[in-house]
């Protein structure tokens, strides 16, 4: 049977939403700070020259910089002053996490409440700018060499004045996007970084688009292949909406309580537990690790001896994994899988979570308090797990089976398509709690007006 809360949801229209002024001024605020991203992406680091940068971005596809140039919005293809977009924040994040999961003084600090949050937080920003001022000194040098090779002049004046000025734009960049999240977070509508990601995928959309249906206007792509296109990203959203909802709940009974009027009542509540708990963290770890070989055999196949060992080396791993081939998408599977087991086992602690339903006086019904239910907690993860690590799997390999069999490139992968889904749909659910909590101030206002006329 429905709550009433659920009933109240369902009634929410677009007249709340007019009456509703703070959450529009959040979605317009969160609209021009999405504005601010994209015109950003379109302004070059100082000393490149960006009429050639395309030609010399077209020498390095197929490596870990495909990553980084989705989820950045072109703006590494770009080179552009975010052109490493949030995903050294990221990476910082996900170290720092687990980290946390695994070292004691710092598994401390994440007890410790907000404090320990706040001082977690400030690591993940020291190692941000430092990623980024690595990242950024290798992308310095790269586009120096790759311009030497090709006799295409991408840098004006290079040396090291020019690495270092690179540097600190790019560092000055990522950490301006890193305040534009935070501001959207607090005075905007959803997650500020995983919108600013979103906002980077969602706009290359219409360039694929618009090359799609020329291939079809022009005979270089059959309708079929396009139809079977259209109709595998509508599945995969749908199926990505069906299971990022699904949960695992497990009753969860507290003692008896005597109420205002003398009875016992027993409390119960649902512990809610994910069917893909990891999120989209394993297949974008599994990628950057396959792909991590192949990007340095970009870096160095040029000035590499082929007839030499580990010349011969840097051209097998250029052919065995690229995208299509059956042992990439093996070795990405077994990835995902892998990685999905791990990071769950990172961020869900049974033993704690027992710990704290102990606590709170908690039990699992026909479940003992204590190791008995933190095996129970291990067991039913496990399992469900299991079919999250599948789902994981067959999002992330269907499209590059697509893409190897057909051979054209499809930007909209799975980790995009996990991206997108889950960030439209945490931010519709937040709409929809904004849209819940005025129709509530609206319903308690009513009722303390006829409070105040009886």
């Amino acid at each position: 049977m429905a709550s009433r809360a659920d009933n109240i949801a369902s009634n929410l229209n677009l007249g709340n939403f007019a009456k509703a002024t703070e959450l529009r001024q959040r979605i317009w605020f969160t609209i021009g700070a999405l504005i601010v991203f994209r015109f950003l992406s379109f302004v070059p680091l100082p000393g490149v020259n960006p009429l050639i940068l395309s030609e010399l971005y077209d020498q390095t596809r197929g490596g870990i910089l495909d990553l980084f140039n989705t989820f950045s919005g072109g703006s590494l293809e770009r080179m552009s002053l975010i052109a490493l977009g949030v995903m050294p924040y990221i990476t910082a994040s996900i170290v720092v996490q687990m980290a946390s999961a695994l070292h004691p003084t710092l598994a401390a600090l994440k007890k410790e409440g907000a404090t320990g949050r706040q001082k977690l937080n400030q690591y993940t920003r020291y190692g941000t700018v430092f990623l980024c001022a690595i990242q950024g000194y290798f992308l310095a040098v790269g586009l120096e060499s790759f311009g030497a090779q090709s006799g295409l002049q991408a840098v004006v004046n290079p040396g090291y004045m020019f690495r270092i000025v690179a540097v600190i734009n790019l560092v000055g960049g990522t950490m301006f996007l890193l305040w534009l999240g935070e501001q959207i977070t607090s005075r905007g509508i959803g997650n500020g970084v995983s919108l600013i990601i979103m906002a980077g995928i969602v706009a290359q959309f219409p360039t694929f688009a618009s090359n799609l249906f020329e291939g079809g206007r022009t005979g270089s792509i059959a309708p079929a292949i396009i139809i079977g296109f259209i109709a595998m990203v509508v599945i995969l959203i749908l199926g990505i909406s069906f299971m990022e909802r699904a949960q695992r709940r497990l009753l969860i009974q507290y003692p008896k309580r005597a109420t205002q009027n003398g009875m016992m009542q027993a409390d119960r509540s649902h512990l809610p537990l994910k069917i893909n708990t990891a999120g989209v963290i394993p297949p974008i770890f599994a990628s950057s690790l396959l792909l991590l070989p192949l990007t340095i055999s970009q870096f160095a196949g040029q000035s590499v001896d082929t007839e030499s060992t580990f010349g011969n080396v840097i051209v097998s791993l250029n052919q065995y994994l690229a995208h299509g081939q059956p042992l990439y998408m093996a070795l990405y599977a077994i990835g995902i899988i892998f990685f999905c087991f791990f990071y769950t086992a990172v961020v869900f602690n049974p033993e704690e979570t027992a710990d704290n339903l102990k606590k709170n006086g908690g039990f699992i019904p026909g479940i003992r308090p204590g190791k008995r239910t933190a095996d129970y907690l291990e067991y039913v993860l496990t399992r469900i797990t299991v079919i999250g690590a599948i789902y994981l799997t067959l999002v992330c390999v269907i499209p590059e089976w697509m893409i190897a069999q057909t051979g054209i490139p499809l930007f909209l992968g799975g980790t995009s398509l996990l991206i997108v889904v889950n960030v439209t749909v945490d931010t519709i659910s937040q709409v929809q709690s904004h849209l819940l909590a005025h129709q509530y101030g609206d319903l308690i206002k009513k009722a303390k007006l006829k409070g105040r006329m009886r």
